[in-house]
């Protein structure tokens, strides 16, 4: 009868059950826990990705020297610069290149002012001179040192030059002459959206540079508030201005500073409300506008023609 059977039912040898005998071994909590997030493709052996990578780090590294900012390339400019006394690092000279004349002389002139001349390869000089024809020839522009602003601003009776928008180092090498050569206390320029000191503004100054104080500022509104709370009357150069150069004349014994903005563009709007007068440049025919470099020199001239008179 059922139930009442005393024939044992099926029974498992013990030992021969496969796995742990009591729970999962783990098994279960393993499977329910999360794997972490998907690895980007280039971290996954066999992607296409992961072997580009590899490739690119197995490639040589490039021993070109990276561009640099300030160099002067062509055997006409190094001359002109070297005669200039650019304040520089190197001469570099293409390897295996034929002699001239202006190759010569630059290694001469290099070689008097006590700089390094180097022989380089050809890729070398293409690298330095960031693709510029450089004729196997490329000077190495030493960084100019600027001058700080508040070693200056308790001058007696100084004179600023102000440079705003100028974006031509040629402009600035020429205001810089003529700021020299009209005794002006310092040069302006601001960090940002202006022409730094290169080799460019050095050649075109003639030396200048070498004599007259230049600054970096980093706002031009924020500066000219620092000259005027210093005591200085602050003039900004402008062609649509209502007042005349005349009206400097009486200006010319205080502290003065006089701003100058680049070509067609003039001063920013923001600028010419913080000076204290916008004055324009008589002309006698119809101009549109003057070089900021003219310009300056001609303001700078009657300035300095005022404060000398008796």
């Amino acid at each position: 009868m059922a139930g009442n059977s005393k024939r044992p039912g099926a029974r498992r040898n013990p030992g021969s059950k496969k796995g742990a005998s009591v729970g999962s071994g783990g098994q279960r909590r393993k499977g329910l826990e999360g794997k972490g997030p998907t690895p980007a493709a280039k971290d996954r052996v066999g992607h296409p990705a992961a072997r580009k990578e590899r490739a690119a780090q197995k490639r040589p590294v490039s021993r070109k020297p990276s561009p640099r900012a300030d160099v002067v390339a062509g055997r006409n400019p190094v001359v002109e610069a070297l005669r200039a006394r650019t304040p520089a690092e190197a001469l570099l000279v293409q390897t295996r290149i034929e002699l001239d004349d202006r190759l010569a002389e630059a290694v001469s002139l290099a070689a008097d002012q006590g700089l390094t001349v180097r022989e380089v390869p050809k890729s070398e000089l293409d690298a330095a001179a960031a693709d510029v024809v450089h004729q196997g020839l490329v000077l190495i522009a030493a960084p100019f040192t600027y001058a700080d602003l508040g070693d200056l601003i308790g001058t007696q009776n100084p004179l600023w030059v102000v440079l705003d928008q100028v974006t031509d180092p040629r402009n600035l090498g020429a205001v810089a002459r003529s700021a020299a050569a009209f005794g002006a206390t310092a040069l302006l320029i601001p960090q940002r959206r202006a022409a730094p000191v290169t080799a460019a503004a050095w050649r075109t100054s003639a030396g200048a540079l070498a004599r007259l104080p230049v600054c970096q500022i980093g706002n031009v509104s924020q500066t000219l508030q620092q000259l005027k709370d210093a005591g200085s009357f602050c003039a900004g150069l402008d062609a649509d201005a209502d007042s005349t150069l005349t009206d400097l004349a009486q200006l010319s014994d205080g502290g003065l500073a006089i701003v100058v903005g680049a070509e067609g563009r003039g001063l920013s709007p923001l600028v010419a409300r913080n000076c204290d007068l916008v004055v324009s440049i008589p002309m006698t025919s119809v101009t549109e506008s003057l070089n900021a470099s003219v310009a300056a020199a001609i303001a700078l001239h009657w300035v300095a023609h005022h404060r000398a008179a008796p």
